[in-house]
């Protein structure tokens, strides 16, 4: 009997450490995903999916800039799992280099969404913003230009603000938009640098980043600035609910925006393992859950998105989506990027 015991309790010993073992392993097999990412609301976002599925997040955040910089130095070596920033035009570079991993999700989309999806699916559409929005303080300026063209005119001399678009992502589809409205494919680029250089004739002031413009704005260096929207927009519900005096910023969409949907995508050389983690990470921030929790990351910021996932509405305050957006070819203009940047440092900025 007493040998019969100690059988038992042996047998139940082994199982007790199989079943540990086993849980070790399966945690353990859960590879790290290295998200790197310039949205505002990355972290919270990378702590829900965590939460939601038991697979780390190692988030890398920075501004869109030096992302891409250190995507590119790591072209041999990439450390990165998933790249998640504004702008289609930089993952359109990438997917031409052979970096993206083709991935049509699950999840559905809505038509603006499906608009964005690239033929090959080497990124995905997440949400939708437009750059630019022209924020301007209507205690001091009481007539805003209509049109990018009126930006020219001696009124506006000295006024106007934007980012630098080698340190602000967002900024380059600007540019490109600028350059494509004006001439599109055949003539874009010509047209378009003439009319940066004759806005810096008129006093251009070139900053880094949204909120070095926005601060800008508030202190009174200019009085109107062409930023992302969701800055934009953020920076009219901060002071609607603590004014300034003397600062009443207003928000308004010359035509035509161009369209700059936040997109994420996938590591090409990263492990297969990593890969099927990373995809479970994208249908996540395509659900109604994920969005609901990128909302609330960046209330004031990267959260004031238009989503591109039915039925999921914008944050209260948000205006409504433009009707005169524009999209530019990413694939186009994408590649273009580097050598644009360069000339606007060294002619414009």
């Amino acid at each position: 009997m007493k040998k019969k015991f100690i059988a038992t309790l042996i047998a139940v010993g082994v199982a007790t450490s199989a079943t540990a073992l086993s849980s070790v392993t399966a945690q353990a097999a859960l590879m790290p995903l290295v998200l790197y990412s310039a949205q505002g609301y990355d972290q919270v976002t990378a702590d829900a999916f965590t939460k939601a599925t038991g697979i780390p997040v190692k988030l890398t955040d920075d501004s869109t800039g030096p992302l891409l910089a250190k995507v590119q130095a790591e072209k041999n070596n990439p450390k990165w799992s998933l790249l998640w920033v504004d702008g289609d035009t930089a993952f359109a570079a990438l997917d031409k280099q052979g970096q993206l991993a083709a991935y049509m999700p699950k999840a559905a989309l809505n038509a603006v969404g499906t608009s964005l999806l690239p033929a090959d699916h080497s990124y995905i559409p997440t949400g939708t913003t437009t750059m630019a929005a022209f924020i301007y303080n209507s205690a001091t300026m009481t007539s805003p230009p209509k049109s990018y063209q009126d930006l020219l005119k001696p009124a506006y001399k000295g006024l106007i603000g934007m980012n630098d678009p080698s340190q602000s992502g967002p900024t380059f589809p600007f540019i490109a938009g600028i350059f494509n409205q004006l001439g599109g494919k055949s003539s874009g680029v010509a047209k378009g640098e003439a009319f940066f250089a004759s806005l810096k004739a008129n006093g251009l002031k070139v900053f880094p980043t949204n909120g070095d413009t926005k601060h800008a704005l508030e202190t009174g260096t200019i009085q109107g600035g062409l930023i992302q929207s969701s800055a934009a927009e953020g920076e009219v519900l901060t002071f609607n609910a603590k004014p300034q005096a003397g600062f009443l910023p207003k928000v308004i969409y010359l035509s035509k925006s161009t369209l700059l949907p936040g997109v994420i995508a996938i590591n090409k050389k990263a492990p297969t393992a990593v890969q099927a983690e990373a995809k479970q990470f994208v249908e996540y921030i395509l659900s109604p859950a994920g969005q609901a929790v990128m909302q609330t990351g960046d209330a004031t910021g990267d959260s004031l998105f238009w989503s591109v996932v039915p039925g999921v509405k914008a944050l209260p305050g948000l205006s409504a989506f433009p009707t005169a957006y524009q999209t530019i070819d990413p694939y186009f203009w994408g590649p273009q990027q580097g050598a644009i940047n360069t000339w606007f440092d060294r002619y414009i900025k």
